[in-house]
């Protein structure tokens, strides 16, 4: 009877070891990864920007791609002056790129800092401000793109930190060989501290949805990326229908376009391992404030149209009811506490094996020590977040959201 027990209890965390064993593969340990792991910001050879003009690029088959950098913002006067200075520091030419960056109705400097800047910066700047009875970031970047002139964007946030090499990589692996044209690229983001006791596990937690992102990208089943760091074909954009089927919702800029362009194109969306093309986001720095931002990650789950994401919680919610299930029932019964110990182990390690070659990208391997405690505290994280989320309303940006 106790034999039979823990082999059901062990399933959980077994189907959940198989699974990331095998997204574990192909994007960081050497089979299937992307070109851009071999090509990086140093080894790309940069042609003169001479001939390469707006809507011109790969897909003019001259030189390296010129790139539209679309950013909404919304009260981020006090953030942008970082992002536009490590968008200055770009290897990449800055008659090689635009950035656009779209005003949600500010209502703080920031109008007058993008005026201010647009005459100083060596690239080209442009503030979009969207018109009274428009709000909301898919608005913001669909009023961008609308008047972007390159033929690829490239999108990150107002709070986030590219690093010199960031365009670079992109245009790195738009010129690699590729068995067919790319048409969405996701890139790697990486938490910064936010003065919370909690940073090293949130570092982990992300560093594991990144790895989990890339992972399933590279096996054909897209789940998840970040809208931090991504980029994407304008046609594809539109031939997709761009943000029109979901513009109601107001997260998903990111995963519902992940989605629609992968069931058009599965052999056009890719990962982009790199180092070069780290973006840093900051971490929330109180436990309030990362309730309500994954709160806001979890409001769009209901309204995916593809398996994947839904096979890939319900794999993630049974291994960790079977661990917590484990040990509430090996108190009452001893003989059961190999089986437990053994699923626990199948489950650290598998994430373990993902973590790995994703916290080497990041420059993070010393994150890899808040393993146990993030499980330990994971579930009653979890579900605080599922219960928020079925309320189906969130604060942000002084806006209240449904």
């Amino acid at each position: 009877m106790m034999a039979l027990l823990g082999a059901l209890l062990l399933l959980g965390p077994a189907g959940y070891a198989a699974a990331w064993v095998w997204l574990a593969a192909p994007p960081l340990r050497g089979r299937g990864a992307t070109a851009a792991q071999s090509l990086t910001s140093a080894s790309v050879r940069l042609p003169s920007p001479a001939g390469v003009g707006p809507g011109m690029g790969l897909d003019a088959g001259v030189g390296l791609p010129f790139f539209s950098v679309l950013i909404a913002a919304r009260d981020e006067a006090a953030a942008l002056p970082q992002l536009l200075q490590a968008l200055a520091n770009q290897g990449l030419a800055p008659q090689l790129f635009e950035v656009l960056v779209a005003d949600d109705h500010s209502t703080d400097g920031t109008a007058a800092l993008l005026a201010a800047a647009a005459s100083t910066v060596s690239f080209a700047l442009r503030r979009i401000a969207l018109p009274p009875g428009t709000t909301g970031k898919k608005a913001a970047l669909a009023a961008a793109e609308a008047q972007a002139r390159a033929p690829w964007v490239v999108c990150t946030d107002a709070d986030c930190r590219p690093g010199p090499g960031w365009l670079q990589a992109y245009a790195a692996l738009l010129h690699a060989v590729a068995p067919a044209p790319l048409h969405f690229i996701s890139g790697p983001v990486r938490l910064t501290p936010g003065g919370a006791w909690f940073d090293g596990l949130l570092g982990l937690e992300f560093a594991g949805l990144v790895g989990v992102g890339a992972g399933c990208i590279a096996r054909g089943r897209p789940t998840m990326c970040n809208g931090a760091n991504l980029a994407y074909r304008r046609a594809t954009f539109h031939e997709v229908g761009g943000y029109l089927d979901n513009q109601g919702i107001a997260s998903g800029d990111d995963e519902f376009l992940l989605h629609k362009i992968h069931r058009r194109y599965p052999a056009g969306v890719r990962f982009l391992a790199a180092a070069a093309a780290v973006v840093d986001t900051p971490a929330p720095g109180t436990l309030r404030a990362l309730l309500r931002q994954r709160v806001r990650w979890a409001s769009k789950y209901p309204h995916y149209r593809t398996a994947a994401p839904r096979q890939l919680a319900l794999l993630v919610v049974g291994a960790n009811v079977s661990l917590a299930l484990g040990l509430a029932l090996a108190v009452s019964w001893p003989a059961l506490g190999p089986w437990v110990a053994a699923g626990w182990a199948l489950k650290l390690g598998a994430d373990g094996w993902l973590l790995w070659p994703m916290l080497g990208l990041l420059r993070r391997r010393r994150w890899l020590g808040w393993l146990l405690p993030l499980q330990l505290l994971y579930a009653p994280y979890a579900l605080a977040v599922g219960l928020a989320a079925r309320r189906g309303s969130y604060a942000w940006k002084g806006r209240q959201v449904r």
